[in-house]
Order: structure tokens, then sequence, then C-alpha cells
């Protein structure tokens, strides 16, 4: 079983940056795809921006904001996140599909993002 750990959140003022990382254990993922997922309070989780064997897709509100990447040798995928808004405030998880492809269903625990206006 592939466990997930977030790091990198805090607190950033509106057009500041972040990176946040997602070190996963257990298994190699570098054949995994490997998403980032958002919740802000009283929303739903929504999907952030993910990267699999056919390259990477972002969700319209971080478009040309966020850019997702990977190091296998790591075994960590990466958010970095730039000109942050007080609507990205949220808490953020990592997310891999517990047989590498298909459905994200194995989750990390969270790292919160506060961006003040």
């Amino acid at each position: 079983q592939v466990q997930l750990v977030e790091s990198g959140g805090g607190f950033v003022q509106a057009g500041g940056s972040l990176r946040l990382s997602c070190a996963a254990s257990g298994r190699r993922i570098s054949s995994y795809a490997m998403a980032w997922f958002r919740q802000a309070p009283g929303k739903e989780r929504e999907f952030v921006a993910d990267i699999t064997g056919r390259g990477h897709s972002y969700a319209d509100p971080v478009k040309g904001r966020f850019t997702i990447s990977r190091d296998n040798a790591k075994n960590t995928v990466y958010l970095q996140m730039n000109s942050l808004r007080p609507e990205d405030t949220a808490v953020y998880y990592c997310s891999v599909p517990s047989t590498g492809v298909g459905v994200y269903n194995l989750w990390g625990q969270g790292t919160q993002v506060t961006v003040s206006s």
C-alpha cells in the first residue's frame, strides 16, 4: 500500500507563491498517475491537477498559475503555485490510484494553504 505525506502549505499574501510536496512511500510510484485536489471550507473536494503517462492536466481556475511535476528518484510529486489568490485557500491533498491508473482513491492527510487578500 502506498502512503502519501504532503508538506509545504502555509500562510501567504495574495500574489505570492508556495510549493507543495507529496512524498510517497511503500511502493515506487514512478509509473503511477498522481494528482492534487483541494477542499475549501464548506465546499466539496475538487480536482486541481494531475500528471499521468499522457501528460499534465489542470483545472481551469489554476491554469497558467500552478504547475505539477514529479521527481521519480525521490518518489515525490510537487505543486508549484504562483500568483495565489484568496480563493485558492483550502486544504490540499495528493492522491494516487491504488492500481496506478484510474480512480484516485489513496489520499494523504492534506496540507493547509491560506491566502490573505
